[in-house]
Formats: C-alpha cells, structure tokens, sequence
C-alpha cells in the first residue's frame, strides 16, 4: 500500500517495488551516494564479487562491486533492450570494479524510477563529475536520448583549488522528461545590477523606463507603413496598436522626430533561468539551514527544481534522501512527498527537520514505514543488523549515533545535549549506551564509568532485554542527577525497548528541558494551503501484489 506523505526506512530498490504504483509520480530528484573522492585507482580496481553482500551506512557513500552488484548486473542484462545493452558495454569498457557495481545499481533503481514516474513526470539526477559520462549514457538508455532536456551545471563553492588541473567547483544535474509533454513552470532570475541601469527615465509615478524601437526596418516579414502624428516610418505594430500604446503612455517622442516604445522595468520577468546555475551558493559553515549532513544541499537548489518541474498537489520522491532537504522544500511548497534512505540516522534527522520547520503538528500529517512497530520487529532488525537497530533506538529517545567508527565508540553508542539552565545555560549530555544482546551488571557499572568520565550529567541503558535486579541495583547506587529548578532524575536509567514502544517511556529529563541534539532546521514560514493538510496519507491505488 502506498502512502503519501511518506518516509520509508530501508533499500529504495525494494520500496519502489513493494509500495510506489506505476505512473503515479509528477517529479524525481535523486542525489545517489558516490564516494567521488577516491581515487581512480581505487574505483576501476578488479574485483572477483565474493565480497559478502555491503550495505550503504550513515555517511558511507560507495558501492563495491560483490555479490549483490554482480545480481543486479545480472538482472539488467537479462532483462535485455538498451539499458542491457548500455551495461554490457560498460563491464566491458570498465572490467568488475567498484564503478561498475554502482551503475548496476544505479541501472536497476533508475528502471524503477522511470517506471512509476508519470507520462508528464520529470527526473532530475545530482551528480558530479567523477560518473556523470557513464551516468549520461545510462540515462540515455532508460529514458531514451530524446527525452534528454538539459545538463543543469552547479557552481558549487566560489572557488577550489586542485594541484595541476582546474579546480572543480561544480556539479552536473541531469534532467530527463518521461515524454514529449511534460510539466514546465518558467522561472525567472532578477536582471544585474548593469542591466537595471539602462532604465534610466522615471515616469511621474516613479516607475523606472528605458525606450525601445518601433521601426521594423532590417526585420524579416515587413511591417506597417504609414504617417502617425505627422511621423511617417515602416512600423512593427499597426496603426490601431500604436494608438493603444499612445493611450496607455506608452510612447516616447524623441527630440529627433522618432517614436520609441516606452519598457517599464517593473514590468519584465526577469532572465529566464538557464542551464547554467551560478546564483545558488553552497551552504556554508553559518547557514542557518545547515545541518551538519556531509552531502546536504541548498534549499534554494530545490526550490527551483520543484517550482519548475512539478505543480501544487504534485507528488515529489526522493529515492534518496538523506537528511531531507527534497522532503522539507516539497512540503513547503504545497507538495505531495515520498523520501525513502537506507539509515535510520537519515530518517531521524528528516523527522528532526520537519519537526523542527513545521512545529509538532507536522507529525499527524505524514508516515514512516519500515521502522520496527513492535518488540518483535526490533528483535528482527537487531538479528539482520544491529548498527541499524542501534541507530534506531537512539532514534526513539532524540538522541544521534556518536560519529566515531564502529569498535572505537569508547563505549559510547549516541549522544542526546539538552539545555535545562535557559537558553543561554551551559549545554549538558546524556551518555546513551545500546545494547541488542544479554545485558548484565558489569553493562550499569560501565555506563557509570563512562558517565563519570565523560562529565555527563545522565547515562541511560537501552536493552532488548529486561534488567535484572541487580542491574536495577547498580543503577540506584549511582545516585541522582538535581536539575537547576531543584527537580531530581536518576543519574542511571535503564529503558527497553518494550518500554519505548509500548509504555511511552522516555528519558527522564529535566522539567523545561530544550533538546539540541540534531542542529535545529529553522522553522518554516506558515502555510498558506491549509486543505494541504487534509492530504495526510492519501492512498495512491489499492494495495499492490
């Protein structure tokens, strides 16, 4: 069953598949994980594809060529056409390498994304110049070379500097239409400085004019000959519109006996956005929209691809969403959304996002799906991949997984900072540990030690499983935390999950605790759509087989 608005937990290839119904979606924009900046070396190095099947983790954006890349190599050719086609030649171009392994990936997944995109619907792909040549001819495949319309060049950051060669401060977008009539809403860009110059005059309202000439002499297909007001010339309008436009004020008598065509400024679009994107800067260190996601883009970069490619009511996917910037700019703009990402820290952050740009009523209007419901479903995801249920659980609580590489975390799984001295009070932390396994007391008395260690002012033990007494023991012997209202919460709390989900537990805070764990979004002006909110998990078609 598809459902809009929607966030989905797991592999975009397999939600596709399950939830989102053929020719049911207006516009795509997907930003794929890429590690650009290995080597070439690295990237067209053989492999023998007896690696065990990888996963793409938080802010590990790669692909290897294994078993799961040679499966969906496999799938693509023998599906036959151009896209099989395309892939053949590319494996034997490239040989069995980690470039290889993501256009197969990238082949099946853009298969499917072609498939539930509508007859008018459009695909904007983000990428940069490390795959973009393969990438181009791949999508020639799957849409067709005349659905091309346009490599969309990014200029990234202002400068960069790379030892002998240019530097490269910019991305390739691509954008694809599924068909010969699709979804266009011009936009325009406001005119330089320079350009604003020429209107000169001032009419007495203020309105800024320059002239422009009437004459239709050198101007293919003639024009109208005839005298007005004593001044004879070849016209490009008629004698009725140059009447029209005296009325309006619209003309201008030159010193030297012309008539000129009087242009307001206030009047004109503006330049119409071209394929060259150069007034959208990076978000830098003091943006105000950042998030501290690696592969974050602008809002403004959105905001334009969906005003342009997409209308009011329209449903926009990300395949790939990451920290939700597509998810977040849809919203905004009055649209239907679906964002699906492998990592629960994805989903965290984007719920973070919207919480924070919309206010706690944005929750009621949209689902995640895929994300454990019940015990049993955490027990599954612990047993499949525990660094997944891990980022999970710190997930229930608002807190995020420490960054620091797996085996390395000094027995620290997440971090949640609150406030609870004002807002200009010093920041504190609650030390999270998770734990999917058999816990025991040594597990409490660790927690205290990292606790003691770290200056936290509260550590808190997520489990599967139940505490034991004596685990309950220990925890009470580390005494209590005494908030700056007077307020005391233990300085050990053990939670499970079956208290989290079941019980709407959460960690005991601080009364008027101000969480800032995930760098707060800023908040979203007000919608002016308010039926948009009647949208809430609007259902596409029937459940699917």
């Amino acid at each position: 069953m598809a459902w809009v608005n929607a966030l989905y937990f797991g592999d975009n290839l397999d939600v596709l598949r399950r939830y989102i119904f053929s020719e049911t979606v207006d516009l795509i924009y997907l930003d794929p994980p890429f590690k650009s900046d290995a080597t070439y070396n690295v990237l067209f190095a053989e492999k023998n594809g007896t690696q065990a099947a990888a996963q793409i983790k938080a802010f590990e954006d790669t692909w290897h060529w294994d078993q799961a890349a040679a499966a969906a190599y496999q799938e693509v050719v023998e599906a036959g056409g151009p896209v099989s086609q395309v892939m053949q030649a590319f494996r034997t171009f490239l040989g069995c390498n980690d470039m290889l392994a993501y256009l197969s990936m990238m082949a099946i997944r853009l298969k499917e994304l072609h498939r539930v995109l509508r007859p008018t619907g459009s695909l904007y792909l983000h990428c940069d110049p490390t795959a973009s040549h393969y990438l181009k001819l791949l999508l020639d495949a799957v849409f067709g070379v005349r659905n091309f319309r346009n490599e969309i060049v990014w200029k990234r950051t202002s400068a960069h500097s790379d030892a002998k060669r240019y530097g490269r401060n910019a991305d390739t977008i691509f954008f694809y239409t599924k068909g010969d009539s699709w979804t266009w809403n011009q936009l325009y860009q406001e005119y330089p400085e320079e350009y604003k110059r020429r209107f000169r005059h001032q009419d007495p309202y203020g309105r800024r004019w320059t002239d422009a000439d009437l004459t239709a002499k050198g101007l293919t297909g003639g024009g109208y000959k005839y005298a007005y007001k004593g001044i004879e010339s070849l016209w490009r309008v008629p004698y009725e519109t140059m009447e029209q436009l005296d009325r309006e004020n619209r003309l201008h008598f030159t010193k030297t006996g012309g008539i000129r065509l009087k242009r307001y400024l206030e009047e004109l679009k503006g330049i119409p956005v071209q394929a060259l994107w150069t007034d959208i800067p990076p978000i830098n260190s003091q943006a105000k929209e950042r998030l501290g996601y690696p592969t974050q883009k602008p809002e403004a970069l959105l905001e334009r691809i969906i005003k342009t490619s997409s209308n009011e009511g329209d449903l926009v996917l990300d395949p790939f969403c990451g920290c939700g910037t597509t998810v977040a700019v849809a919203h905004r703009l009055h649209r239907r959304w679906i964002g699906i990402d492998i990592t629960h820290l994805a989903i965290n952050l984007v719920r973070a996002r919207l919480r924070d740009s919309f206010g706690p009523e944005i929750e009621k209007q949209y689902q995640v799906i895929g994300e454990p419901t019940t015990v049993r479903d955490a027990k599954a995801l612990a047993a499949e991949d525990p660094f997944q249920f891990q980022c999970w659980a710190l997930g229930l609580v608002g807190a995020r997984p420490t960054e620091q590489q797996r085996g390395a975390d000094r027995g620290i799984d997440g971090r949640l900072y609150f406030h609870d001295e004002g807002p200009n009070g010093k920041t504190k932390q609650a030390i999270i540990s998770v734990k999917s396994g058999k816990i025991k007391p040594s597990d409490v008395r660790d927690l205290r030690g990292v606790v003691e260690r770290e200056g936290a002012a509260l550590g808190v033990l997520i489990s599967l499983e139940d505490p034991t007494p004596a685990m309950r023991q220990e925890a009470a012997e580390a005494g209590f935390y005494t908030s700056p209202a007077g307020t005391q919460h233990p300085k050990i709390q053990l939670l499970t999950v079956a208290d989290l989900l079941e019980q709407g537990r959460r960690i005991d805070l601080p009364p008027w605790t101000d969480w800032r764990t995930f760098k707060r979004a800023p908040r979203s002006k007000p919608r002016s759509n308010p039926q948009q909110n009647e949208l809430d998990f609007e259902e596409l078609e029937e459940e699917s087989s």
